[in-house]
């Protein structure tokens, strides 16, 4: 059993808030052929279905966001799985919007859903999080995420939601670098354009010779041949004639 679990706030007045993006997700996913309809249990919404060859259990935890921990954690309890049998796909303020991001275990970054699931399902799962933009500011950031999507936003939105339900297989296989460039490639980014491109090495300078190096190894100085100075030479160095 693989669990695949969106997060969001239950209830029609929170479904088309940013915060919810996790269930949207999963919502995409269960519309695909071979998932059960929704379900109660584990304090949550369940459906179940195959991927990749492999039962999925696709869940929408019904405990308010900040509780999101309890539902998994029971469900992973009650199937005896560890971390590494759980993704969670939830939204980034952090990410520009339609940007997404996998990884394996980390920080919460202060989203309260993932700090419950840290608690009661330990820090080693995978996290798919879709980018949701920042509001610039703080103190706008409770409003932003608990209000909805704007209209110009089903550019990206709709896009990524189907590309992520279309190879939700690859996140059962562990395809991830594979699953980001699809869906890079679904909200018209370039795939891996976040990696800093490659720039030639500085080439180190030559190292600064000394004005006695420079003289050794450089061209011969014009020395004087005649007058006063060219005597002085003469002794201090003795001529090349004698």
């Amino acid at each position: 059993m693989f669990i695949i679990a969106g997060l969001g706030n239950p209830g029609s007045q929170y479904a088309g808030n940013r915060h919810n993006i996790g269930f949207m997700a999963v919502d995409a996913i269960q519309r695909r052929p071979g998932f059960a309809p929704w379900s109660k249990k584990f304090k949550a919404l369940i459906s179940e279905g195959e991927l990749a060859g492999e039962k999925v259990l696709l869940m929408k935890p019904q405990t308010f966001m900040n509780l999101s921990g309890e539902a998994v954690g029971e469900a992973m309890r009650f199937y005896k799985l560890g971390p590494q049998n759980i993704l969670v796909i939830y939204d980034e303020l952090d990410l520009v919007p339609g940007k997404s991001r996998i990884k394996t275990g980390g920080g919460h970054g202060g989203h309260n859903g993932v700090k419950s699931l840290d608690a009661h399902c330990g820090k080693d799962y995978r996290r798919l999080r879709l980018g949701i933009g920042h509001p610039g500011a703080k103190e706008l950031v409770h409003n932003h995420v608990l209000g909805d999507f704007a209209k110009a936003d089903q550019a990206w939105l709709s896009p990524l939601l189907d590309a992520i339900a279309d190879n939700a297989e690859m996140l059962v296989r562990g395809e991830d670098s594979q699953l980001m460039n699809k869906l890079a490639l679904a909200v018209g980014a370039q795939p891996d354009e976040d990696k800093p491109k490659r720039e030639k090495p500085p080439q180190p300078k030559p190292a600064a010779k000394s004005h006695i190096h420079q003289a050794r190894g450089g061209a011969k100085p014009n020395l004087p041949t005649s007058g006063p100075m060219a005597e002085m030479l003469k002794k201090m160095f003795g001529s090349k004639d004698s």
